[in-house]
């Protein structure tokens, strides 16, 4: 295993998604500085729409730093994208509020949004395509999971350190500056990864690419719509396994607090146990398939999210304790992990080296922003509607249309990601 490489790229998407993801679980705190008075539903309707306008730019992050990742390396993309990530939590940590600067302080949130949105476009692709390409065959779904290893990490790191203020700082201080400190850390840790990956090696697969050929397609839409069939598997092979992640991650602390009525300390403290659990089964998952293959650990997902989601998140919703919550909190995050442990190498191993990056970028970022980002926000809004069993119902339906996907498309595990793999799975099938 080549694990600088892995603990590389890993590390940089940690802080990436730590950045993402703090959003969201401080929330509860900041929504009434940016905001006038009202019902609290109604303010994180608000944030959660703000939310949602970073995934809105995925699509063109997707595009733009895909394309850079085709064009001009993975490395190069990487350490782009860790940049622009600290630069939007620096402008979340010194936004203004309502009661200084009105709504103007709300647009500085939505601006640095779609810089996290650009960012976190691409960074998905570049650091999948990068985890992939430097792995290889047979060891890559357990180097590829290392991606929601990581992921998982930066959104525990970020329920940690918001544990730690809940325990040391008054609901006050919280509610008035304390909720800054975790995008402080943020932009100062991105800055420091941005060093970290200039270190970072390029993959044999992209410097055998740039050395064959000066394709100027390499990278660009033209290029990407002669591989539309495995675009469009990508869209449809994420919707259900996106909807599913942001429901048992994001927005359960939410839920666990606002429907439950746990205390949110209690839920915060269910969500970080369960997702440590979580973060820990994705490497033997992804190890798993690289022995059974890709496609029964996303059948299974799909089976299992499809039935279990209703029951599962109705419980959720009547829970009165840590255990419960912990466990039914689990018993979600086991299923999705037949997801979530091998999307990222099931994506870039459809595509071929000139145009990988984009093809994982940028269908993988518009189903987030049709399903993953706004998973919170239908999920609020059916609460607000007073039916919130359709937001249930929802998730579901998406899993079965996935499922669909899982049971039909082909498997990815052998595939060659370039010449020399290519070159040597030949030459052993004439020995054979």
């Amino acid at each position: 295993m080549p694990w600088k490489a892995v603990v590389g790229g890993s590390v940089g998407n940690l802080v990436e998604w730590y950045d993402w993801f703090v959003y969201s679980s401080f929330a509860v705190y900041f929504a009434a500085s940016f905001f006038p008075e009202g019902d609290d539903t109604a303010k994180l309707l608000n944030t959660a729409a703000i939310f949602a306008v970073g995934f809105f730019m995925r699509p063109l992050g997707g595009w733009l730093l895909g394309r850079y990742a085709d064009r001009k390396g993975r490395k190069a993309a990487l350490t782009l994208t860790v940049t622009l990530m600290s630069a939007s939590a620096l402008l979340i940590a010194i936004a203004p509020t309502y009661d200084a600067v009105g709504y103007f302080g709300a647009l500085v949130l939505v601006v640095a949004r779609l810089l996290q949105g650009l960012s976190v476009g691409g960074e998905y692709a570049a650091s999948a395509t990068y985890l992939t390409e430097a792995t290889p065959r047979g060891r890559r779904g357990f180097a590829s999971s290392f991606q929601y290893v990581s992921m998982t990490a930066g959104q525990l790191v970020g329920l940690g350190l918001q544990i730690v203020l809940q325990n040391t700082m008054s609901a006050e201080a919280l509610n008035s500056y304390g909720w800054r400190i975790p995008f402080v850390v943020g932009a100062v840790a991105a800055a420091v990864v941005f060093y970290l990956r200039r270190s970072l090696l390029e993959t044999e697969a992209y410097d055998e690419e740039e050395r064959a050929t000066k394709d100027a397609k390499r990278g660009t839409i033209r290029e990407l719509l002669s591989h539309k069939k495995e675009a469009l598997l990508v869209i449809a092979l994420t919707m259900g396994g996106t909807v599913a992640y942001y429901t048992y991650t994001t927005y359960l602390t939410k839920y666990l607090s606002n429907t439950a009525g746990l205390a949110k300390e209690t839920a915060t403290l269910v969500s970080f146990c369960a997702l440590f659990i979580f973060m820990c089964l994705q490497p033997p998952a992804g190890a798993l398939s690289d022995r059974i293959g890709r496609r029964p650990l996303l059948i299974t997902f799909g089976i299992g999210s499809m039935v279990a989601t209703v029951p599962l998140m109705t419980a959720l919703g009547g829970v009165s304790g840590f255990a419960g919550g912990l466990v039914l909190s689990l018993a979600g995050l086991i299923i999705i992990t037949g997801y979530t442990s091998i999307n990222a190498v099931v994506k870039a191993e459809l595509f071929p080296t000139n145009v990988r990056a984009l093809g994982v970028a940028l269908p993988y970022a518009i189903a987030n922003a049709l399903f993953g980002g706004t998973a919170e926000y239908v999920a609020l809004w059916f609460k607000d509607a007073g039916i919130e069993s359709g937001f249930f119902w929802y998730v579901s339906g998406c899993a079965a249309v996935s499922l669909v996907v899982y049971l039909t498309m082909r498997e990815t595990r052998d595939a060659a990601l370039s010449r020399a793999e290519q070159a040597s799975g030949d030459a052993v099938a004439a020995r054979v």
